[in-house]
């Protein structure tokens, strides 16, 4: 008789001899110290710093947000009770809608239960409802597009990442007739790095095509109104399907697409991601909306962020951390191996007090495991301090290179 456990353990053993295991930190977060949590171990709970959150902003332990959650809860209800079609369409859901479509300056909005949802199921019923459509695709999308591509069931392209004479080489060779659509983020998540926004939209409008562009890690923290890296180059009005996550820049939780009333009422017709899905909860909505409305008449919480990253950033540098270069929030300490960087992990969370998670192979490639760090508002000079020397101590510890120390310390 098969041994389905054995099976299963097998699978867990081969990560753990490949050092991918995953192992989940147990944190609670503090409202109050935040960055701070309680790390909940076999000792019992220790304070500690959190640099990896994708909390970019600080803004899910906001009073606004938090005040509006509550109200909504006690005003109607914890959950939302079903699906949309059959249970209602809570009107906290409808109103959120209307916020993000104005936020990017598009005619309609649909929210999904994550931002990983919203790209599995728009993309491919974007793409379902274009006959004989081609996806073209960057090769380093993240894996939520790449299963949107994958359940279209239609031709793909994939093009270089953020290679413009490559997508162009891939457009030109398709039949004119044929309707096409481009998928692409704005910041890449793992390296920082940003996409040719605007010479994509040039190649989606001299091929016509239509673009579709993933803004997760961008909403919130980029551009005057916080509607993401496309506002803040003056590409907003020229991207077809914008769409964004409520569980990052914005702290709360659901994902969406903002577009056209047309492809947004196909989608909301055609989604089974959508359709057969419990809706997200009113107070849910009902905080991502108020985090929207401060973030869209605030700088501050922008502001503070890019003076932190730059601190951190500007700091490592001094101390010959490797960091990958990139023009955004995200810190990529580089350390190229998966044993190492679960030690790196391990050490700064035992000795120094920080959690900061590894990141290894399938999210990044295969040497270049590392350690990505979020500076938010609120890590205060004192914290970065405390980082740098933290970073410093393991390296030396675990007998990793450092660096000379790079330009960007004299900055």
């Amino acid at each position: 008789m098969f041994d389905y456990r054995e099976a299963f353990a097998a699978v867990s053993e081969t990560l753990r001899t490949e050092k991918r295991y995953r192992v989940f930190t147990e944190i609670a977060r503090d409202k109050v110290k935040f960055p701070r949590a309680n790390w909940h171990n076999e000792d019992g709970p220790r304070e500690v710093t959190v640099w990896c959150s994708n909390d970019y902003l600080g803004m899910g332990r906001h009073p606004d947000v938090v005040a509006a959650m509550i109200e909504e809860a006690e005003r109607g209800s914890v959950g939302a009770g079903g699906t949309r079609n059959i249970s209602g369409n809570s009107h906290a859901v409808v109103e959120l809608e209307r916020e993000l479509a104005g936020l990017h300056d598009k005619e309609a909005a649909l929210v999904f239960s994550s931002g990983y949802v919203a790209n599995q199921t728009a993309i491919a019923t974007i793409a379902q409802c274009l006959p004989n459509c081609i996806i073209f695709s960057d090769s380093e999308n993240h894996n939520s597009m790449i299963e949107g591509v994958r359940r279209a069931g239609c031709e793909k392209k994939i093009f270089r990442h953020n290679d413009v004479v490559h997508l162009e080489e891939l457009l030109k060779a398709a039949d004119p007739d044929r309707p096409k659509l481009i998928v692409f983020e704005s910041v890449y998540s793992m390296d920082g790095d940003v996409g040719p926004l605007h010479a994509f939209a040039d190649l989606a409008k001299k091929y016509g095509a239509i673009t579709y562009l993933d803004e997760v890690h961008a909403v919130g923290m980029y551009g005057a109104h916080g509607a993401g890296y496309a506002e803040e180059i003056g590409a907003m009005d020229r991207i077809d399907i914008i769409q964004g996550t409520l569980g990052k820049g914005f702290g709360c939780f659901g994902g969406y697409i903002a577009a056209s009333r047309e492809i947004v009422d196909a989608v909301r017709c055609n989604a089974h991601g959508f359709i057969f899905t419990t809706a997200l909860p009113p107070p849910v909505a009902a905080a991502a909306r108020a985090s929207i409305r401060h973030l869209k008449t605030s700088s501050a919480e922008r502001q503070g962020q890019r003076r932190q990253v730059a601190r951190v950033k500007r700091r490592l540098a001094e101390l010959g951390i490797p960091v990958l270069d990139n023009p955004t929030h995200i810190v990529p300490v580089m350390i190229g191996d998966a044993a190492k960087a679960k030690a790196a992990s391990d050490l700064l969370l035992d000795r120094h007090a920080i959690y900061v998670q590894p990141i290894n192979y399938p999210t990044v490639p295969r040497g270049t495991e590392r350690l990505r760090i979020t500076p938010t508002p609120f890590h205060d000079d004192a914290l970065i301090e405390d980082l740098a020397r933290a970073l410093a101590d393991v390296f030396d510890t675990l007998g990793l290179e450092r660096r000379q120390a790079s330009a960007l310390a004299a900055e």
